[in-house]
């Protein structure tokens, strides 16, 4: 049941239940409870990423879901939130020029949440998870038009499915991993203080991005949090876990034209390519009906963000939809990887880094209906399984 629809049952003395019971068979009763566990697990976080993802622009603006997050989790995941433009700014300047107009409106003002488990064991993987949290897209200066901005307070499920990652990690506390999340809530407004085409903006891994499209923000908010997810992952205590970076987003409507609306699209780096990551993140989506499709990154989509002048190092996209340009849901990686600085870190490093990129744009769920909460099924079977030591 939507967040909404719960909050205005409870405020009219309404029951919030739609099934009270259900049935089904197993083996033996162990092996019942253990099946009703995990999938209560898997469910409580598929709740917060459809509360998140699913909340009206006002509900689930960046401060209301801030709130949301920090009455969510408990001490077992710690929550940490970065605010205020001066701030973000310094820290993550690519971010702060989509929230340039909105930070005027403080009920519209973006926040950084930083999210962080880490298990009693001894840990053997450290995991990094960036998520696309647009609140409302508006396009920004290149506005939506024709019916297009509907349904844009969805282009925050990235985000949301990491908060639903984190719930999941919270229930079944995995001794042998540690997870750091970080969740770009901003929204992309339109008015006189708004970012727009033509800009050169330095990353905060120093690379200058030259912005070609507003209503490509979410590539935007999303690396400079990538790169901070490489600063930490190549500290030394950290990167003799063998750590791995994920984003997740609504990114494109290309991957929709691609693939159809129901598949998440997979796209390694180099090093995570290496132990074929991809494939087995796929076998993993088959075995929990949570499907996937493996997509490349390949020269030509460094080519396509190669920069035409002296005055950047890199373009930020194109002039058009990205579900008519070519290898439209390709590119952003690319960009990603070299706005962040990642690309330093390839196959031939001395410091290789496993990067993977995931679109959700065609799973994550069609306005009105509700938000799928994929890929959060996957993702559980492959990083924490059934374990549980609750």
């Amino acid at each position: 049941m939507p967040l909404e629809v719960r909050e205005w049952r409870i405020k009219n003395g309404e029951s919030c239940m739609k099934v009270s019971s259900l049935l089904f068979w197993c083996e033996s009763k162990q092996d019942g409870e253990k099946i009703v566990s995990h999938a209560c697990n898997i469910e409580n976080g598929r709740i917060v990423a459809r509360d998140i993802g699913g909340g009206d622009p006002e509900r689930m603006a960046a401060p209301r879901a801030t709130e949301y997050l920090l009455a969510t989790f408990s001490s077992t995941v710690k929550v940490k939130v970065y605010s205020g433009h001066a701030e973000l700014e310094k820290r993550f300047p690519l971010l702060a020029a989509v929230n340039r107009c909105a930070q005027h409106v403080p009920r519209h003002d973006a926040r950084v949440v930083k999210l962080h488990y880490k298990g009693e064991g001894e840990i053997k993987r450290i995991l990094y998870f960036v998520g696309k949290g647009i609140t409302y897209d508006t396009g920004g200066a290149d506005i939506k038009t024709g019916g297009h901005m509907a349904g844009m307070h969805r282009d925050k499920c990235g985000a949301a499915t990491v908060a639903g990652l984190f719930k999941i990690l919270e229930s079944v506390k995995p001794q042998d991993v540690e997870v750091v999340g970080w969740l770009a809530l901003v929204r992309n407004s339109v008015g006189s203080d708004c970012y727009v085409s033509d800009e050169v903006i330095t990353s905060r891994a120093g690379v200058r991005v030259r912005v070609v499209n507003t209503d490509a923000e979410g590539r935007m908010v999303m690396a400079d949090l990538l790169c901070r997810a490489k600063e930490s992952a190549l500290k030394p205590k950290n990167y003799k876990y063998s750590p791995h970076i994920f984003t997740i987003a609504t990114l494109t409507g290309h991957v929709i034209r691609a693939y159809g609306p129901n598949y998440t699209a997979v796209l390694d780096n180099g090093p995570a390519r290496k132990f074929s990551f991809a494939q087995s993140l796929q076998k993993a989506g088959d075995i929990m009906g949570d499907p996937f499709e493996i997509s490349t990154i390949r020269r030509e989509d460094y080519d396509f963000v190669a920069p035409p002048s002296e005055y950047e190092d890199v373009l930020q996209a194109n002039s058009m939809p990205s579900s008519a340009t070519p290898r439209g849901h390709q590119f952003p990686a690319a960009f990603h990887l070299i706005a962040s600085g990642l690309n330093k870190h390839g196959i031939d490093s001395s410091t290789p880094v496993a990067y993977t990129h995931l679109d959700i744009a065609g799973s994550g769920g069609d306005h009105p209906n509700f938000p799928t909460g994929a890929p959060i099924p996957a993702l559980v079977h492959q990083f924490i399984g059934c374990r549980s030591n609750v």
